[in-house]
């Protein structure tokens, strides 16, 4: 077995990425990172006793994308592996919805996977984000004044169901695999084009610091990614253990009382009560408001560190009745020793 495909099944192994009998979806764009992860798990498919299904989107920005379409269907044709494609103007979308191209890109992407993980009646979907792309990820939260969840990167398995086999993987192993085996992968130029913040930190900034200060620098700051994930974990079962304990039912008169006259328009709703939240120490609290809004909204999406600070000012000063709307969708209300988190869809 090769070095890289063995270091990869370790990683399989050691985080149960994957299950035998497991059906998986692979994103591939037909760049070095996601052929390799194909070829890597078609490679192991029988070891690991499992099926593949390839998604691959064109976002029809770049002339060479239907040329990239018809090379990862060849290779998928040539291994007899299921392939489903679809073409999306990215730029349109991008330019009708007021936001950028790689949200929209990578929004399109997800929703495809999941479009065809339903197709295939697929549990997981892989993508091939690799070391270099979680240092990425760690700096650029870092700029943007992330906490310490944004500093935990990429995490190897998220919601049970997508999984990243190559993120211990750095860009360099993956080009060496990928001439070793000769897959002639697809380039994508734009990724050299610094317009991007992305591209602007991998191709400009990370380089420098090698050069001038530390030349490990991606391994260093995956090592502390796997850090704040293993921190990160480690408070999520306080607060989940702490959130049984602080959240009360909602059958009394009274809070209905108090859903009916300030929830209007609010469908959804989780009560905590606010003695034992305020007992809490801030480092809890601050996780305990992400948890509980996360449960009502399925998100934490536009939640920033002010909101969290101004619920926890509102629940440790409260006087009377007052309430917070930190984003149009949630609304949230202390009355009579009660904290209401109100959400609507």
């Amino acid at each position: 077995m090769d070095n890289l495909e063995e270091k990869i099944l370790n990683v399989i192994k050691q985080y149960e990425l994957i299950k035998y009998g497991d059906t998986i979806v692979v994103g591939v764009s037909g760049g070095p990172d996601s052929m390799t992860l194909l070829n890597v798990l078609y490679s192991l498919k029988d070891k690991l006793g499992i099926h593949l299904a390839v998604a691959h989107i064109n976002h029809m920005i770049r002339e060479e994308a239907d040329d990239d379409s018809e090379y990862v269907k060849a290779y998928c044709k040539k291994y007899n592996i299921d392939f489903y494609v679809k073409k999306v103007d990215v730029t349109k979308i991008s330019q009708e919805e007021k936001k950028s191209t790689e949200l929209v890109g990578r929004n399109m992407r997800y929703m495809f996977f999941d479009e065809v993980a339903q197709k295939v009646n697929a549990n997981k979907i892989a993508t091939a984000h690799t070391a270099n792309d979680n240092a990425e990820t760690v700096l650029m939260n870092l700029m943007r004044g992330s906490g310490t969840t944004g500093l935990k990167g990429i995490e190897k398995v998220r919601d049970n169901k997508f999984i990243r086999p190559l993120l211990t993987c750095t860009r360099r192993e993956i080009e060496q695999y990928c001439q070793e085996k000769q897959l002639h992968p697809r380039y994508d130029k734009t990724n050299k084009e610094n317009i991007y913040t992305r591209n602007k930190i991998r191709n400009i900034l990370i380089p420098s610091i090698e050069k001038e200060f530390n030349p490990n620098i991606v391994e260093t700051l995956n090592r502390l990614s796997q850090i704040m994930q293993d921190d990160e974990e480690f408070f999520h079962k306080i607060v989940e253990k702490e959130f049984e304990n602080i959240q009360i039912a909602g059958d009394n008169l009274d809070e209905k009382a108090v859903i009916e006259e300030q929830g209007n328009g609010y469908s959804k709703n989780i009560i905590l009560n606010l003695k034992k939240f305020r007992e809490l120490d801030n480092v809890i609290k601050s996780r305990m408001i992400l948890y509980t809004i996360n449960k009502l909204l399925g998100t934490t999406q536009g939640i920033e560190k002010v909101h969290i600070d101004d619920i926890i000012k509102l629940c440790d000063n409260h006087v009377g009745n007052k309430y917070l709307i930190p984003r149009k969708n949630l609304k949230v209300y202390v009355k009579k020793g009660k904290i209401f988190f109100m959400g609507r869809t």
